[in-house]
């Protein structure tokens, strides 16, 4: 198999998929095979992807040559479009379609639930499994495109598709408003990108990525500017703007937390492989570029930093098990962007796919525990590890590597971003070691509040939510709803059923590399980063392997283990009771976590309501009543008034016109004779 057809298989597999579902089996009822159709393109796509793998790695530079198609000439303006295919390319490519097959395999059980009255599986259920297709089909175009405009249109595209499956459930109100949610606020970032797209081009004539990392074109980026920089900066910016909507970046982080309105296997996909993912993939293939303007990589590293603190301070305080998980990955994320800011390229990836590895996992877990309570409340779970034992040692392991203990995966790749900040910016170090303290103490709360003492379900946890409200108001009182729909505080023992084995075995799956993938990249054998640094790479960015900092290893897993250690006294040991943790806290600190800082409130009443409907959309109003109608019925009463003028000299009168013509003779005659 050559290596063109593999790139196409990769692409068009869940493009067949997509178009199979909607157009046969939808139509036809066969709704069962709606799952097993998606499941199989996207194994398709995962076996050409690892083909792939193996022809880079056997490739001098690690790059296989671009394929590109002429598609448009107008001028001077010539479009390609074509597949570029790297070392980052490839582990992109793998890590997206192993963990969308894993995903689409579990869906099979938690979506089952999407059945009529009479047992039968639901369009719904071929809806769902329609835009999984297309969503990972889109993630992988961004991903394979060799230049910006292709980047573009399959980034707007990953934009639709989590827009349809956040609002998956759209009959619920949370659901609708989290999907359009979600789609405004990237959108917002998406206007930086384009903009960017249209400097880059204005200036170089081209959008092949490629070419925009050689010298003529950065040269020229740099020697045009306005408003006081360069068209660099600008570009850069702009790019970094559209990274930061679809990555949840400060401040554009507020959609993602709200998208836990969608189901599960959703988020999981969303927050460990394709949407959330193409943030950083977008920022870090453009480092080359970003490399000559030192001054948004500075912004690139500042915002990353100060999120990952934001964004894991929230999570201290978040009862619900997604949203938890969902604070976690802007963190995470922020992570990888202080990362590609003070340049640490290989140690951003690395740190993404062990990323997608054990957040894909923990998300799942939360889907299995939610699948079993019909909540996603941990104030009215506990005790599950003894009802879900395939679910929580899965969950512990993922749990573990997210805080960063040695010898898991996601241990190795924060050694290697806290390195880099060391290098490059102490104070964003100080941060983010910081973050690592949160990250440690949150996700072992999740854990004691999930799996451990005693199951808290329905008048316990009842009385359990009133007083938790009543010590702070903040907080109020849960939601009781699980991804179905499905609501109210029944018993243990009712719901706690036998684990389905498409629910527990890709958790046990995605349990491997997020203990082992670290190993790829390791003081004993630095393999991740030879890979990774391409010949492209080496020209423009040079060597990015980082000595390992065994002093810095060591204060870092101490923090972690801190971390954990006051979890554990406060919800494991009780000696210091949550009510009086947040009192010691202070009640206004408290509630500004809870209330997320405030942020949806400003965006909803100051930008929205006030600046926006009042202000931009009144402003809008009065320009298109007295501008744009006023300009119209203005040229409508001008050519009205000139047609009557002109329609008397149109009578149909012969006598008239031949008046006319007599009069208008003896004016000629008349003229003559005058100059004569």
């Amino acid at each position: 198999m050559s290596a063109e057809l593999a790139i196409w298989l990769v692409f068009l597999a869940p493009i067949v998929s997509f178009l199979l579902i909607v157009f046969v089996w939808r139509p036809l009822g066969e709704h069962a095979l709606s799952g097993r159709t998606a499941a199989a393109a996207v194994a398709v796509s995962l076996l050409a992807s690892l083909y792939l793998f193996t022809q880079v790695l056997g490739t001098p530079g690690h790059e296989l040559p671009a394929i590109e198609y002429r598609w448009l000439d107008v001028g001077a303006l010539h479009l390609t479009l074509g597949w570029a295919v790297d070392a980052l390319t490839v582990t992109m490519l793998v890590v997206v379609c192993s963990v969308s097959f894993l995903v689409q395999v579990y869906s099979m059980g938690y979506m089952a639930g999407e059945t009529g009255p009479d047992g039968q599986l639901e369009k719904s259920y071929s809806r769902y499994y329609a835009h999984m297709s297309l969503f990972t089909a889109s993630m992988l175009g961004l991903v394979l495109a060799d230049n910006l405009f292709q980047v573009y249109f399959f980034w707007e595209l990953v934009g639709l598709c989590s827009y349809l499956l956040v609002g998956f459930w759209f009959m619920r109100p949370s659901a609708a408003a989290a999907a359009k949610k979600a789609f405004l606020v990237t959108r917002i970032g998406d206007v930086g990108f384009l903009l960017a797209l249209l400097v880059l081009f204005a200036v170089t004539g081209t959008f092949n990525i490629h070419e925009l990392f050689e010298k003529p074109a950065t040269d020229a980026l740099l020697k045009a500017g306005f408003l006081g920089m360069t068209a660099l900066s600008w570009a850069t910016l702009g790019i970094f703007c559209g990274a930061a909507g679809k990555s949840a970046q400060f401040p554009l982080h507020v959609w993602l937390p709200d998208a836990m309105e969608g189901p599960t296997p959703v988020s999981a996909l969303i927050h460990a492989a394709t949407m959330v993912a193409a943030g950083v993939y977008l920022v870090g293939r453009m480092l080359p570029l970003f490399h000559h303007a030192p001054d948004t990589m500075s912004v690139v590293a500042g915002i990353g930093g100060f999120t990952a603190i934001f964004a894991a301070s929230m999570g201290l305080v978040a009862t619900d098990i997604k949203r938890v998980m969902a604070y976690s990955t802007v963190s995470q994320l922020g992570y990888m962007m202080l990362a590609l800011g003070v340049g640490g390229y290989v140690a951003a990836f690395f740190h993404l796919m062990n990323h997608a590895f054990f957040k894909a996992l923990l998300f799942l877990g939360a889907g299995s525990v939610g699948h079993h309570t019909n909540t996603f409340a941990m104030p009215y779970m506990g005790g599950l590890k003894k009802v879900l034992p395939m679910t929580f040692w899965p969950v512990l392991i993922a749990s573990l590597s997210l805080a960063g203990i040695p010898p898991l995966s996601g241990f190795w790749s924060k050694d290697e971003i806290l390195g880099a900040a060391w290098e490059k910016a102490p104070l964003l170090f100080m941060l983010a070691l910081i973050t690592v303290f949160m990250t440690a103490f949150y996700v072992i709360r999740m854990l004691y509040l999930t799996f451990a003492d005693e199951y808290r379900g329905g008048a316990q946890a009842e009385a359990m939510a009133q007083q938790s409200a009543a010590a702070y108001p903040g907080l109020g009182t849960p939601a009781t709803h699980d991804d179905h729909g499905h609501s109210g505080h029944d018993g243990h023992e009712e719901h706690h059923h036998g684990e389905m084995k498409l629910l527990w075995v890709p958790l046990a799956i995605l349990a491997v590399p997020s203990m082992l993938s670290g190993f790829v990249n390791t003081p004993l054998w630095e393999g991740f980063t030879a890979f990774l640094t391409t010949r492209t790479i080496a020209e423009t960015l040079g060597e990015h392997s980082l000595p390992f900092n065994l002093g810095l290893a060591a204060l870092s897993t101490a923090v972690a283990l801190a971390g954990i250690w006051c979890a554990y006294q406060v919800y494991g040991a009780k000696a210091v009771s949550a009510q009086r943790l947040g009192g010691m806290l202070g009640g206004v600190p408290y509630r500004i976590l809870v209330n997320k800082y405030g942020m949806d409130t400003l965006y909803e009443n100051l930008i929205v309501r006030l600046a926006f409907y009042w202000g931009l959309v009144t402003g809008l109003a009065m320009f298109d009543r007295y501008v744009v109608d006023g300009a119209v019925n203005g040229s409508g009463w001008v050519v009205r008034t000139a047609g009557r003028g002109l329609r008397t000299l149109q009578s149909g009168q012969l006598q008239a016109y031949g008046l006319a013509i007599v009069l208008g003779v003896l004016v000629i005659f008349a003229t003559v004779l005058k100059r004569g």
